[in-house]
């Protein structure tokens, strides 16, 4: 199908004059990669939350070793383990810090550049137009938007 040929499902989402099939794809690829970097994000936050609780478990554990006397093999996981950073110099906030300022925030302003460039600042081209050609107008649940 030609670029000139495709339908979007709203004006809001449809493809401005002149962007070709290939300029659409690029971004609806680049739009999909930043999408993969917001879950990385998430996947990161997870293992912050994760990391932060073991450590704050490992209170109990030093306590409970304590209480059984095993006192050497507390000292240790109080020593060597609470409070460790996880990559050096860092605890996870100072990586997730790290992440939001730098490869983030670059992947976010260079995805957005390149829409604003390319196609007018407009989003999810690409989907919008699948949208269009595999839904069945008419049919509940095939609505081209919320107001249709």
């Amino acid at each position: 199908m030609s670029s000139q040929q495709i339908a979007a499902v709203d004006e809001e989402h449809s493809r401005p004059a002149g962007v070709d099939d290939a300029t659409v794809e690029a971004l609806g690829e680049l739009s999909k990669a930043l999408e993969t970097i917001h879950r990385v994000r998430g996947h990161l936050y997870s293992a912050h939350q994760l990391v932060g609780g073991a450590d704050l478990t490992l209170d109990r554990v030093v306590k409970l070793l304590r209480e059984a006397g095993h006192d050497e093999t507390a000292d240790r996981v109080e020593q060597e383990l609470l409070g460790r950073n996880l990559l050096p110099g860092r605890w996870t906030f100072q990586i997730m810090e790290e992440f939001d300022d730098g490869y983030y925030a670059a992947f976010q302003e260079v995805e957005r550049e390149a829409r604003e460039k390319l196609a007018g600042g407009r989003r999810h081209i690409y989907e919008a137009e699948m949208k269009e050609r595999r839904r069945t107008p008419g049919m509940p649940g095939h609505e081209a938007t919320p107001e249709a």
